[in-house]
Formats: C-alpha cells, structure tokens, sequence
C-alpha cells in the first residue's frame, strides 16, 4: 500500500509576504477555495490576532475539504500560557490545526529573542501541549532548523524533539533562509529520523537558491511526510517552494507517482493549470508562460523538426501528458518552424489544409515575412489567426480606417494642478460614409482605443464588451531607427481573451495595428455581417 504525503499550502501566510502582494479579505476567501479544487490537505490561513484582517479570517472555518490552519508564536518567555494573547488568539480561532514557530537555531534565540535557550524549550513544549488540550492538531515550525542544526546540531535537534514529545502531530524543518542545498537537506533530514519518526516530520524550503523544490524532494526522500509550499512559489524574496509543481511531479513522475498517495486525485491534478491562472489573475499579474507544467509554453514547441516529431507523437518532446494538469499542447508559429508547425497551428484554430495545398506554402511565406519586420505570433494568436485568414481571403472588409491623429500635451486644469492629457482623433470609412470620432484619455493609446471604438455604426453592438487588459512594449533593432513591437491583451464579457501584435519604428502607430486587430478578431469571431 502506498504512503501518504501530505501537502501544506502556506500562500494566505507567507505568500502574503511577496513584494506588492496585499491580499483583502475577499482575495483570501477565494483563494482557499482555489486550494480546496486542488487537494490541498492543510491550509494555512494566517495568523489571528496579530491584524484585524486575519482574525476576521479565522471568525469562521474557509475551507471545506482541507485542514483550516492557523499561524503563530509559541509563548513568550516569562508569561504563562494562559496569559499570552497570541497563544489565547490561536486558541480561540475557529481551525482545525494550529501550526506554532519557534526558533530552532541557538544564535537567533540568543540574538533576536535574547532569552535562554531552555526558555525557548519550554515555550515550544507548553504551547504544544496548551493547543492539544484544545483539541487542535498541532505543529511547530522549526524556524531556521538547518542553519541551526549546522551551527548547533544538539540544540536544534532538542527544539524538535521537545514539539514532537509534547504531542505535535508534525515537526516541520524550516529552510528560512534558503541557502541549503538539496545533499544537506537528504543527510540532516536522515539525522533527524534518528530521533523524531519520519511520519511526523515536515519539510519548508525557500527558494532563495532556487533549490526549494528539489529539496522538498530530496526530504520526501530522506522521510519526511509533510511538504509545505505556496501556490506559484509566492513567498519573502525569491519565495518558497512552488506547490503547483511539487503535486504535479509527485503526483506524475517516478518513483514518488508509485509510492505515495496524494489527497488529489485525477480531477484535481487536472484543474492545476486553472487554478494556477486564476491566483496571479486575482493578483492582476501576467502568469509566468515558462512556468512548470501549468505555464502557457510548458508544451510549446517551436523548432520545425521538433514541431514534426510532436505531431507524429508527442511523447518526443513531453514528459507527461499536458491534459492530466489541465494544459494544452502548442505547436508555435514562428521563422524558425516549417510546414509541420504552420499545419498544427491551423488544425488548433480549426483550419485544416494538406501538405500539398498551395496556400499552406504562401502562409508560412507571410509568417516569415512578418517576423523578418519583428512581428511574433508565438503570443498572439488573434493576430495570427487573422494574417491566416487574410492570406485566405476570409476576413471581410468591415471598415477603413482613413487616418488617425494623437495629441499629447501637458498643462494646468481648472484647479491648478499640473496634468498630461492625450486627446485622439480617428476617421473611418464604413459603407461609403465617413465616420470621425475623437477622445481623450490618460495615455495616447487610451485615447486612441476610446476614439476608435466610440462610434463604429452597424459594428458597435459587437465591441462594446471589449477591454484592453494588458500592453506589452517591446523595442528591439536598437538605434534611432528602433523598431517597438507593441502586444495587446483583450477580454470580453463572456471571458474569452485574445493577443493582438503590432510593429512599427512608432509606438503609437504598432499600438494602433494591435488595436485594430483585437477589434477586427472580435467581430470575426461574433460573426459580424460585413
């Protein structure tokens, strides 16, 4: 029978601790929901009573499936249990577990507490022991244990052994600095069995040498049960150990696939990729497209040989299968593909032409031609989707735009202060009519996307649920004459998004090509009668 491992989300905790994260109360809620549609066993929702945010967290349990979880210190030194508000704030907190933190390494003890070492002791001993009276599954969080167990084995390993012999269900080992390495972690973790059973030992790893899953990986195999982490490795610094990517390598890759069970099953693994987008979404942060397993080029090829052996089977490149985490296979559009890549992209979009078809050979010409002027379909479909259909003589003729203007100037408003306005003009040639309509906004290309879309006749019905929700520049062929590739996001109120790209040696005129793309690929994809 296999053993169990289980997982420890931390992301409400010291997720939270990400530099320009700040999470509402809203944003918690929804994210330990997201935790629950993944199988996470413990979720650590924050620590009540050190802010008024947290406490209201932990009025009342937020998750459904997963053990709701609540953070804090063990007791100071020099009070009783019963007169600590922390411990009484932990107590009191509607959480099926509680995971205490403790100094496990003497010279942070010495230095940053400045009390004894037995004080120390005897706060993680009387705390445990305080929580599991309450009925609490209880844990410690040995903070530092590693850089403690190199300077003082003895003393880190008493830290341990005090938690574990007061009744804590787990003893997690801390990495908080994250300076060790996957060889130490194996060897300290294989020390510490000698004194603590591997069933109630945890691993916490930051990533701070970009070691945090691997050496979550390497205490699982040197006996540790729990593993701790955050959604997308969110976390202090360079953050902690990427959650998303340790269940799906346990849960997929050999040997731990066979001898461990997860809480997450089949559908769980495969709302991974979902839930993935979904945190940095709520966080209105683009998702990292090279992120393991669940980033939008995990199953991206591009090389025109490689695109090939993809198609014949994809197992040449793809070391699982992209749908058991709720990804897809992409074979990417680009000058270095051939015909191979060009055919599966269409077949994506739902064009399907023969090796021999004539029309293949002019789209891959066009695609070449296009990127040889800096343009890059790679990310932006829409306008691929479009320059395909062009070559095909299949996007109708909706409008003409005639010409277009931009103004920026910068003065004093009606109150004296001093502002930047942007004010555009577009004119539009739209069954046999000529259509002006002008807008401001707080930048050029705002002003340009109000302007443009303020009054397109027959057609408005169609844009009006469109929004811009991202804008990416990027300059390249450096010198004064630069070429600035402009990439556009935009969304729709049924939810659907789509990338527009534009190039040219001027900013405004590449953003305008984006976002008359964006607007001809919507009222294509509505069906707009031309």
């Amino acid at each position: 029978m296999s053993e169990r491992l289980y997982l420890f989300d931390t992301t409400l905790r010291d997720g939270a601790q990400t530099t320009g994260i700040d999470f509402s109360l809203a944003d918690k809620i929804a994210i330990a929901n997201l935790l629950d549609q993944i199988g996470i066993d413990y979720v650590e929702g924050g620590y009540p009573g050190a802010n008024p945010l947290d406490t209201e967290f932990f009025a009342q349990k937020r998750t459904r499936r997963a053990q709701f979880t609540a953070f804090g210190m063990t007791k100071r030194a020099g009070r009783s249990v019963a007169n600590d508000p922390g411990i009484a704030a932990l107590l009191d907190a509607d959480a099926d577990a509680i995971c205490f933190v403790a100094k496990s390494w003497d010279y942070h003890v010495h230095v940053a507490l400045e009390i004894s070492l037995e004080d120390n002791l005897a706060g993680i001993r009387e705390s445990v022991e305080a929580a599991k009276a309450r009925g609490r599954e209880v844990m410690l969080d040995c903070e530092h244990f590693f850089d403690g167990y190199k300077a003082n084995p003895d003393y880190a390993l008493a830290c341990a052994k005090a938690a574990y012999e007061a009744g804590a269900r787990w003893v997690v080992l801390c990495d908080t600095n994250g300076g060790t390495l996957p060889e130490e972690v194996a060897r300290i973790v294989a020390d510490v069995r000698d004194h603590v059973p591997g069933e109630n030992l945890g691993i916490h790893a930051h990533d701070d040498c970009g070691c945090a899953v691997a050496n979550s990986l390497a205490a699982i195999e040197a006996g540790v049960r729990q593993i701790q982490g955050t959604l997308n490795g969110l976390g202090e610094r360079c953050g902690n150990a990427n959650l998303v990517t340790l269940l799906a390598t346990l849960a997929l890759k050999q040997p731990w696939a066979d001898r461990f069970a997860l809480k997450a099953g089949a559908d769980e693994l495969a709302r991974l990729t979902q839930v993935s987008r979904a945190l940095d979404e709520l966080l209105n942060r683009a998702p990292n497209r090279h992120a393991p397993y669940v980033g939008a080029s995990a199953f991206a090829t591009k090389a025109g040989i490689h695109a090939s052996a993809v198609l014949k089977d994809p197992k040449t490149y793809e070391h699982v299968d992209p749908e058991h985490v709720g990804n897809l296979r992409r074979v990417l559009v680009s000058d270095q593909g051939g015909k191979s890549n060009i055919r599966a992209e269409l077949a994506r979009i739902g064009i399907n032409l023969e090796k021999d078809d004539p029309r293949l050979n002019r789209v891959l010409e066009e695609v070449k031609r296009k990127e040889s002027q800096g343009y890059a379909y790679e990310g932006a479909d829409a306008s691929f989707y479009l320059l395909v259909k062009r070559v095909l003589g299949e996007v109708p003729g909706y409008f003409l735009v005639d010409r277009f203007s931009v103004n920026v100037e910068r003065r004093y408003n009606a109150v004296g202060d001093l502002t930047t306005v942007a004010e555009a003009i577009v004119k539009v040639m739209l069954d046999g009519e000529t259509m002006i309509s002008a807008a401001e906004g707080n930048g050029p290309v705002n002003a340009l996307d109000v302007a443009l879309r303020k009054d397109l006749g027959k057609y408005q019905g169609f844009i009006d649920d469109l929004e811009l929700v991202d804008y990416k520049v990027r300059v390249f062929q450096g010198g004064t004459d630069a070429v600035t590739r402009v990439l556009i996001e935009s969304r729709d109120r049924d939810g659907d998004i789509w990338a527009t790209v534009g190039v040219s040696p001027n900013i405004i005129d590449a953003s305008f090509e984006a976002l008359l793309d964006s607007i001809v690929y919507k009222l294509v994809m509505r069906g707009a009668p031309a």
